[in-house]
Order: C-alpha cells, then structure tokens, then sequence
C-alpha cells in the first residue's frame, strides 16, 4: 500500500442509498457506533446518543447558518445560468439602503463566463461579472433596483443542497437542511453531524449533565475540493472562516483539566479545535482555518466524534480514518452498505467513541 494514496481510501456506493430527502424527524436517524478500543461496531438510533454520554462528556457543536446561496437566473442573451454565492453579501456604498455587493461566486452556464457580462436573477436583482479567475470563478457585483441587497438575494436565493441531492431545493430544506444551532450567517452547507439534533435530544442531553459549547467554522469550497493529487498530504484546504471564543475556550479547557471527554460534533468542529490547540491548551481566536488532517495525524483535543458518512476519496473521509484507523472506518462504512444505511448530508450517522 502506498503510504499517502488517496485510492486506499475508495468504496463503492450504491447510487439508491444517497439520501434524497430528510427523514420526518431529524433524531430517526440510524447511528453506527465505533468503539476504537474494541473494535466494535454496534448498529443504533440517533435517539440512543443519551446513553453514551454522561456528566464526563462535553458537546461541541458548530453554529454556523446555511444562506441561501445558489442563484438561478439568465443571461442577456436568454441562456441560463446558475451561480453558488460563496458568502452572504456585503453591501458597498453610504445609501441609506445599501443596492449592491461584490461577491465571489461559482459559475455554472453552457459557456464560460466573460468580464463585463449582465445577469438578470429576477426579484429585482442583477449581476455583471468584474473578474474571472483560473479556474472559472467570478467575482460578482449584484445590484438591486432600490431594496437593500441582502434581502433581495435572501429572497431571490435558494439552499445550496449538494450535487448529490439530484432535486431542486424546497421550501421544506430551508428549516431542514439548517442544525438547531444554527445562528452566525455564513455557510454554503450545512455541518451535517449536527442536523440530527432535535431540542427535546439535547434538553435530555443537557439534563443528563452533557455541557454543550459552540464555535463557529463556516463551511465553505475548502470542505468540498476533491483531492486531485494520488499523494494526498500534497492536497492544500482553502481556508474556511472560524471563531472560538473565550467564552467557550474556557470552557473546554476546563473541562479537558477536569478529565472530561470533547466530543466534536462534525469535522468542521474538529478542525477548529485542533487548530487552535498549542502547549497544552485550547485557544480563542477568530480567523481562517485550513488544518488539513489525515492519517498519522496526532489528536490533541477530540476524545469523541459524531460524524454523517462521506464521499469515498475526500478528505472528510481522511479525517475519520486518521481518528479512528483507516481498516475499521472502511469496515464500518462496507457494514453500513450492506445494512442499507443513509449516505450523506440527509442520511444517517456515526459515533465513535
């Protein structure tokens, strides 16, 4: 086996068992459970999750929010074309109801995108591409025709669901494809680990003497680049925004001295609690994070990970095989199959403990 090839990290899906839709209720979810020390595997409900925390464990969720990013619309010459906002926009100008805002985008049309041109997205809303880089990305500026530009695109936006969602997003993903926890605008997916949470699960958690700290990592391109290079410690992640706070850094510093558990709650919050560990402890700070971990990686912060499934040969996937070894992630994934489980955004889940 060669040491860093991102082809030892491939399995086979059958294209039934992506999920399409959520389930009715979000905590119905089936939840695989990893024991590392014993190498078990159980097969449980997301509603069981009480029962392998205690007082001794700490929750960490990420509170990032979903904006309706993908914008639909035409181009002057009547073609259509999409684009994928890659942050809310951010108004320029002194009016008092600010009109427009330069955004980075991606592009998707027949033909690629050119300096000057006009798109028209409906509900009073239009943009002219400024820039295009290399690889096809645009810088976009939108304008309103006298509303502000943050309600416009709001409005004239929908879901960014993933391209294996192979559906339209409606109205029902606007609450469903959002985790309860949810409040710092930003995302252009949703940090899937924590859509299975319900508040009557985490009351019950919370009861039970769970701590919950949140953090925010808004999930952007960087999560979602393919591994392109057969080395895959070559791959480089586009950094993504974070902030701790010192509210909770305190708090799982406390907890860590006190012999208590860090369970992370997705891999975006695992990426920003090891990236902000040094000598021992756990760091406020506000920036952007582009830790990229894979196998032989040494945690330092994260006892426990609740994480969805992932696409074969991504660096998600990296990242649960450098926590809990690559033949038992493999192994459950090729049980999880073979059990019909849900694959990811919408589908189900995994603890590993």
């Amino acid at each position: 086996m060669k040491m860093y090839s991102i082809n030892d990290y491939d399995y086979h899906l059958p294209p039934q068992l992506i999920a399409q839709e959520p389930l009715p209720q979000r905590d119905q979810a089936r939840m695989l459970v990893l024991e590392r020390a014993a190498g078990v595997i159980r097969h449980c409900r997301f509603t069981q999750l009480p029962e392998f925390l205690s007082d001794r464990d700490v929750l960490v969720v990420n509170n990032t929010q979903v904006f309706p990013a993908r914008l639909r619309g035409c181009k002057a010459s009547g073609g259509r074309v999409e684009v994928l906002l890659l942050q809310p926009p951010t108004p320029e100008g002194n009016g008092d109801v600010p009109r427009q805002a330069r955004v980075p985008a991606w592009y998707r049309a027949s033909k690629p995108p050119k300096v000057g041109q006009m798109l028209n997205f409906g509900l009073e809303l239009e943009g002219e591409i400024t820039a295009v880089g290399p690889a096809g990305e645009i810088t976009l500026l939108l304008q309103s025709q006298g509303r502000d530009i943050r309600q416009v695109v709001a409005e004239a936006g929908a879901m960014p669901l993933p391209p294996y969602i192979r559906r339209l997003a409606g109205p029902e993903d606007t609450l469903r494809y959002q985790t309860i926890f949810a409040h710092r605008l930003g995302a252009i997916a949703a940090p899937t680990a924590g859509l299975h949470f319900t508040p009557a699960l985490l009351h019950q958690l919370e009861a039970g003497g769970v701590e919950v700290v949140s953090l925010t990592l808004h999930v952007g391109p960087g999560t979602f680049q393919p591994v392109r290079e057969e080395d895959y410690s070559r791959h480089r992640l586009a950094p993504e925004y974070f902030l701790l706070s010192a509210e909770s850094a305190a708090a799982i510093n406390r907890a860590r001295a006190g012999g208590k558990h860090i369970v992370a709650v997705g891999t975006t919050t695992v990426r920003v609690l090891e990236s902000q560990y040094c000598q021992g402890q756990v760091f406020a700070g506000e920036g952007y994070c582009d830790l990229f971990i894979y196998p032989r990686y040494r945690f330092n912060v994260v006892d426990r990970l609740i994480t969805n499934f992932h696409l074969p040969k991504s660096t998600l996937l990296l990242l649960v095989s450098a926590f809990a070894g690559r033949e038992f992630v493999l192994r459950a994934y090729q049980e999880a199959i073979a059990a019909r489980y849900r694959f990811y955004s919408y589908g189900d889940c995994m603890l590993i403990i």
